[in-house]
């Protein structure tokens, strides 16, 4: 079933779903009192129909413009842009495109609410399992999110950003929730079909990882296997036509988003991170070739917790599957996306280097499964080359 369109608030945040809730940008402004929006995109975003359809929404405000957001967003780039920000005298922020915006605008917010440097703020990991957060309370600008892939990132108060190093660096922050969010199916039709789907991906991560994670609940997981329904049927073969299945996508993404605010990530996530900014590869392209590994890496001690996905997958599917990570490898296949290290341009040389770096990751301390070498994320990474 294609899911219809949906309004509500929760905890603050106002989110809206269906074709054309892009234009209505202005209108949540007015209505929270803003009227000085910093607008944050992407060069691919910039510029089309839609877009400046959503601009015309802000016509009576003073609007900054802050184009070429890259795919991975870095510390050097918010560290630039915050001055010019601050100078404007923004209320506000407003990220339209991918996960990478969003990023930026909880970045932003961050530093400009507590100054500094963004590496005084960061998330400090521990090994084996603790995760620091450094508590910063000072009021941050409300963001107001249009994403237009199926990252989940606008549905989160976490966020990754690129170091010089090509480390990347995580930040929790709950004032950068977005005070609104508008999901407009429309807003993705100038997103490549192929990279709506292995943004789908990184969805099916977050809930898979979500069911199984040690900050998992009751509330996470029933979102999980709702939001693995909607992606199945927007992926299995024979596929829906195109506008159905960035709508199934898209919905599907912000429920995962919610997954991943509640459960947070794991090994997966951690592994992705690493090869993503240090090799400057597209996070759902990576999160495509790892995820059916890590699956299997935790299938043996976290199986029943992902029973109920699996269920929901087999519920449908005319032939049945035996593991969710043959699931996720065989819909790869069928779709055509990539489904190998090499395939992607990570050579063989750097994987130990990569496996070395993981151990630092904070996603680690929700694993299911101990982790305890990087032999054994080279060991994985070995599986997925």
């Amino acid at each position: 079933m294609i899911p219809s369109d949906f309004d509500y608030h929760l905890y603050g945040t106002h989110v809206r779903f269906g074709e054309g809730v892009a234009r209505a940008v202005g209108d949540e402004l007015r209505a929270l009192g803003l009227e000085r929006p910093v607008v944050l995109t992407q060069d691919r975003i910039a510029g089309t129909p839609r877009y400046d359809e959503l601009l015309r929404s802000l016509e009576g405000m003073a609007v900054l413009e802050r184009r070429g957001i890259p795919p991975h967003s870095s510390v050097s780039l918010i560290e630039t842009i915050a001055p010019e920000v601050a100078g404007f005298g923004a209320d506000c922020l407003v990220a339209v495109g991918g996960g990478s915006v969003a990023d930026s605008a909880k970045a932003l917010a961050l530093l400009l609410a507590e100054g500094g440097r963004l590496a005084d703020h960061v998330t400090v990991f521990r090994p084996p399992a603790t995760i620091e957060i450094p508590r910063r309370t000072r009021p941050k600008l409300p963001i107001i999110a249009v994403p237009t892939t199926a990252s989940g990132a606008e549905a989160t108060c976490s966020f990754g950003v690129r170091d010089v190093d090509r480390d990347k660096r995580m930040f929790w922050n709950r004032q950068v929730s977005a005070a609104a969010i508008l999901i407009d199916p429309l807003m993705s039709q100038d997103v490549p079909l192929h990279t709506m789907r292995y943004t789908a991906m990184n969805g099916i991560a977050h809930c898979l990882e979500g069911l199984y994670s040690k900050g998992r609940s009751i509330v996470s997981d029933g979102m999980a296997v709702q939001a693995v329904a909607l992606f199945r049927q927007a992926l299995a073969q024979p596929v829906p036509e195109e506008a159905a299945q960035r709508r199934l996508i898209l919905a599907a993404a912000h429920l995962s988003g919610m997954v991943l605010a509640m459960a947070r990530s794991c090994l997966h996530h951690a592994i992705c991170h690493v090869i993503g900014a240090r090799l400057d590869l597209p996070h759902g392209l990576v999160n495509t070739v790892i995820l059916p590994h890590a699956l299997r890496f935790n299938e043996p001690v976290a199986a029943p917790l992902l029973a109920p996905a699996l269920e929901e997958v087999n519920r449908w599917s005319t032939r049945r599957q035996d593991s969710l990570s043959a699931w996720v490898a065989g819909t790869a296949a069928e779709l055509g996306l990539p489904q190998r290290l090499r395939d992607i341009g990570v050579p063989e040389d750097v994987l130990p280097d990569i496996a070395a770096h993981v151990m630092t990751e904070r996603g680690l301390a929700l694993n299911p499964r101990p982790v305890a070498a990087a032999s054994e994320v080279l060991a994985i990474l070995r599986q997925a080359f």
